[in-house]
């Protein structure tokens, strides 16, 4: 391991890169720290979503997870990369769904840039209205008895929502600095900076609640016990998501081609345990809230519908993990199509062993892409849930219990993973060793 960092340094272009690339996640960091004008600091910093239990603040709680902890310090990267993910996974779904956009990005290249830049004009438009919404409620709000705003009014709201959207601008020009002079996906290492920056506050809090004389009945402190149940808990989270991220089911593929030893070509086509990564995880804590918000109508019989789907109620988590498996498979469908492959194996005459082309090979694929899609899913809905359950369990805040599941850590370890990999290759064609044991790339189950 300590031998492929050496190595890193010796090859000058991969040690081009990571500098840079270093260099544009800590740029990232500063603009954080950097105050929106016209903000009572001492007001806002720190209450934003304080009202814990609410559907609002967990809407703020996510949003400031992908802004590096930019909205509770109100700076001008509150919005963080957020507008631009949001309106990417917006496209991906309508290129899926709408024939024009997928005449479009079956064009190639050029498809593909004017998709691309669709999405950053979209990215645009969410800033926009999200920033607006923002500085309206900060616009005449109160916290801890002080204003929001020095100075209220239009031009506040209009100044600070061009801001915002001009930072939001600025991470996305960062992260495509960093796809083409850096090392890896740059939106990725963006947000998985943002969710490795509320580390060391969760470390912090768990110093300053720790205590070798703990009281059973005393829940606001953490035993040496404990320290050693989340440690384990942690690695055993890390590992089962880095085992399901990289499952494959392989479906073996055949050609009629013979090659020079008389043999006929054998290959696979890889089929994803967990295709749909994080969205279904973001798309269903984005309509699990909406039930949560209508708590704030002022109408008898909607907040009392509003309060069976009370965060952390047995409806609240039913319908969560509902939501997960539904958005698995729907994402899933958007991005496989059986009927496609199998349309695409029978004009270049590839057949799955034992399959007959045609309909045949589309219910196949189809069937086991169901089972898998299952399989991906249900690991996805435990992750979700498994911070809920060890912040009601071992009386933890949610400032820890986030590193142990949900969108966090899937996200980091995906990023992490795919980064890892990228320097990989690098390293094996410098003919370096890499990270893993004999200079191998990260391999699946097989």
């Amino acid at each position: 391991m300590f031998s492929a960092f050496a190595n890193i340094a010796k090859i000058p272009d991969l040690r081009k890169k990571t500098l840079i690339t270093l260099g544009l996640l800590v740029l990232c960091r500063v603009g954080v720290f950097v105050p929106l004008p016209g903000v009572n600091l001492a007001a806002v910093v720190g209450s934003l979503g304080e009202k814990k239990g609410s559907g609002f603040a967990e809407f703020l709680g996510v949003l400031d997870m992908f802004s590096g902890g930019g909205l509770k310090k109100m700076s001008i990267f509150a919005l963080g990369i957020m507008p631009y993910i949001s309106a990417s996974i917006i496209f991906q779904l309508l290129s899926a769904i709408i024939p024009a956009l997928q005449k479009v990005a079956k064009e190639g290249e050029s498809g593909r840039r004017k998709i691309t830049q669709w999405t950053r004009y979209a990215g645009v438009v969410l800033c926009i209205i999200q920033g607006v919404i923002i500085c309206m409620n900060l616009n005449g709000s109160k916290f801890n008895g002080q204003p929001a705003v020095v100075n209220e009014g239009f031009w506040f709201i209009f100044s600070s929502s061009v801001i915002l959207t001009t930072g939001t601008c600025f991470l996305m020009w960062l992260g495509d600095q960093i796809d083409e002079f850096g090392l890896g996906n740059g939106v990725s290492l963006i947000i998985m900076m943002g969710i490795l920056s509320r580390l060391p506050a969760a470390l912090t809090n768990i110093v300053q609640r720790f205590d070798t004389s703990l009281d059973a009945a005393d829940t606001s402190k953490i035993g040496p016990s404990h320290i050693f149940i989340l440690m384990s808990l942690f690695l055993l989270m890390v590992m089962a998501v880095v085992f399901v991220t990289q499952a494959e089911r392989r479906i073996p593929m055949q050609t009629p081609k013979r090659s020079r030893i008389g043999f006929k070509q054998q290959h696979f086509l890889p089929l994803k345990l967990n295709a749909s990564g994080v969205i279904a995880i973001i798309f269903a804590n984005s309509l699990i809230v909406l039930p949560s918000l209508l708590a704030g109508v002022n109408v008898t019989w909607i907040r009392e519908f509003a309060g069976f789907f009370a965060p952390g109620s047995f409806m609240y988590v039913t319908l969560e993990i509902a939501l997960i498996i539904f958005f698995s498979y729907f994402y899933t469908a958007v991005l496989f199509d059986p009927k496609e492959h199998a349309e695409n194996f029978k004009q270049y005459g590839m057949f799955i062993p034992g399959i007959r082309p045609g309909n045949d090979t589309r219910d196949y694929l189809e069937s086991v892409m169901n089972r898998i899609t299952l399989a991906g899913a249900v690991f996805i809905a435990i992750i979700a849930m498994v911070p809920q359950v060890i912040q009601n369990t071992m009386k933890v805040s949610n400032q820890i219990s986030d590193f142990f599941g949900g969108t966090g850590l899937l996200i980091v370890v995906g990023v992490a993973l795919d980064l890892v990999n990228r320097i990989e290759s690098h390293l094996l064609m410098e003919r370096y060793e890499g990270f893993m044991k004999g200079g191998g790339k990260i391999k699946g189950r097989r």
